[in-house]
């Protein structure tokens, strides 16, 4: 379980481009050995957010410490592991020339044959960038950052891109690193990512963080356990839905009516009742349990993709 040691905090960050705030006031405290996740969608600030945290962009406002040091500290650098969301090395290079480039950065460092073996790229040691597939390029930038041996690590959209296998290797390592005392900063607009290896997320939404909390935490705060999508012909109305047995809360979706309900087996058979009582056709029904994207949608009107 993480410690309450202070890793990095952000206060009042901002940062605009053109005009455009990109930035606007955000907060953030991450402890020792978690997983914090920044989860939202394309252009929601994720990536210029932790760009500031990297050192590698100015702020216009606000301060950022990480273990106790400016981002662009020596004593930070050493300590700090970073995989960008497109990592560009050099395409003539190999596998083994490139980790040991990055291993030359750093006072202190990891083995570049233990870390090439533990991101399984044994196999591909002496391949040049060019010829990688997508999921081995990423390990490769993994093994980059991994190399210094960090305590802190930033992951900026480490997955996209990627076929499932490549995603749930990627997992692997991050929570390889998190179960060896590491601590990580992830971005992702992937809500599975965010459940799978986030302790503690916030919401970022137009620059602003709009909800925290553990991912069980946020899914709770719904007050909603269960989803029910049902499409009837003809579509039955919302005040009628919403006065169902256990149902919270009513939405659109398409041509879709969602219910969320605390209790699916109290919903569900008086929804087909319902139905039955106004002569509509249920072209389709199913349930599912409630996710970070339902709260993403409750809070903003509109889905992670959509945003």
């Amino acid at each position: 379980m993480p410690d309450t040691t202070a890793v990095l905090t952000c206060t009042a960050l901002k940062k605009s481009f053109a005009g455009v705030h990109a930035v606007q006031g955000v907060d953030l405290d991450l402890v020792a050995g978690e997983c914090f996740g920044m989860l939202g969608p394309n252009g929601a600030g994720k990536t210029t957010t932790i760009e500031i945290l990297e050192g590698l962009t100015e702020l216009d406002g606000g301060e950022v410490r990480i273990f106790g040091h400016a981002p662009g500290d020596v004593r930070v650098r050493e300590r700090v592991g970073i995989a960008l969301q497109e990592t560009e090395l050099p395409d003539r290079l190999s596998v083994v020339e490139c980790v040991r480039l990055f291993r030359s950065f750093y006072a202190r460092g990891r083995e570049v044959d233990a870390v090439i073996k533990h991101l399984e790229l044994d196999e591909k040691r002496d391949a040049r960038v060019a010829k990688l597939s997508g999921g081995q390029r990423q390990r490769l930038a993994l093994a980059c950052a991994l190399v210094g041996n960090p305590d802190l690590l930033f992951l900026d959209e480490p997955t996209t891109g990627l076929d499932p296998q490549a995603r749930l290797k990627v997992w692997e390592i991050v929570l390889a690193f998190k179960a060896g005392g590491g601590t990580v900063l992830l971005t992702t607009h992937y809500m599975e990512e965010a459940a799978r290896l986030c302790d503690r997320l916030a919401v970022l939404d137009h620059g602003r963080v709009i909800a925290r909390g553990s991912p069980k935490g946020l899914i709770a705060s719904l007050g909603a356990a269960h989803v029910i999508e049902v499409i009837t012909s003809p579509a039955l109305d919302d005040a009628a839905l919403g006065a169902l047995p256990s149902v919270v809360r009513v939405s659109a979706k398409a041509d879709a009516r969602v219910l969320h309900a605390a209790d699916v087996s109290a919903a569900l058979p008086a929804l087909l009742s319902l139905a039955a009582s106004r002569g509509a056709h249920v072209k389709h029904v199913s349930t599912r349990e409630a996710t970070l994207e339902d709260v993403f949608v409750h809070l903003t009107g509109a889905g992670l993709r959509d945003a």
